[in-house]
């Protein structure tokens, strides 16, 4: 793990692959998920072996990144991809999102830089409201499993999560930006996703520019749970590349 002085941020990432590869992938988590999941040290390691430089992060201010909460929200989250495409010199750029990661890669995918989008379960409007059972102090209380995340873990992270993040979610469209980019696509969904239904992502999915590619898989919300699922995915992103995005 290292961390990166962009313009405005200290970013802890995860990176592996050629450093001098023509093209990098960033790794982008869930809401206050982490680099060091499953799912990402997986991705990270199929797709350095694709010819990627992989770069796997922690959200400002979640984790490993310097800072605290009062740092976290889907604009500053959103700037540091931008700011970390630019460290790495403006090189063409896979977004790779799972949740709210997902919503952010479309966001970023304004980006010239940016040649290709994969999102998995991925949040496609503002935040839901929070709800009042779990608020404390004017903060929603959430936790986290701990990493590897592949088991739901007895010991968690607590986050107390400012009602800023969710007045500042409101601000953005990530399905907009999804609509409107015209780049390859990977679109990901799970049968049982508990916050999005598949057929609603399918309809997204109808709407959106070719070329694109669709795949439906046997799981929740947080597929990192389940290991053969992250497979099918490293499987579909190496079919993807192939077509679309060889290095």
């Amino acid at each position: 793990m290292q961390i990166l002085k962009t313009g405005n941020f200290e970013i802890a990432a995860n990176m592996s692959g050629d450093e001098q590869a023509a093209k990098i992938a960033i790794l982008l988590p869930g809401r206050l998920d982490t680099k060091d999941y499953a799912n990402f040290t997986s991705h990270a390691e199929y797709l350095s072996q694709k010819g990627f430089f992989v770069i796997a992060i922690d959200a400002p201010g979640t984790w490993d990144s310097p800072g605290g909460l009062s740092d976290y929200s889907t604009t500053t989250y959103l700037k540091s991809i931008h700011e970390l495409i630019g460290y790495f010199g403006g090189r063409p750029t896979l977004l790779l999102g799972h949740s709210r990661g997902g919503a952010t890669a479309m966001l970023a995918s304004t980006n010239p830089a940016v040649v290709g989008l994969a999102v998995v379960n991925a949040a496609y409007g503002m935040p839901t409201p929070p709800d009042p059972e779990r608020m404390e102090n004017g903060a929603l209380v959430e936790y986290r499993d701990l990493p590897p995340g592949d088991v739901r873990t007895k010991e968690k992270r607590r986050y107390d999560l400012p009602m800023a993040y969710f007045e500042d979610g409101g601000k953005h469209n990530p399905l907009a930006a999804l609509v409107s980019y015209g780049g390859p696509k990977l679109i990901a969904h799970a049968t049982q996703d508990e916050f999005t239904s598949l057929s609603e992502v399918k309809k997204i999915f109808g709407s959106l520019s070719e070329p694109k590619m669709f795949l439906k898989v046997d799981c929740t919300h947080d597929y990192r749970l389940y290991p053969e699922v992250i497979q099918t995915v490293n499987e579909a992103l190496g079919e993807f590349i192939d077509k679309y995005l060889p290095v």
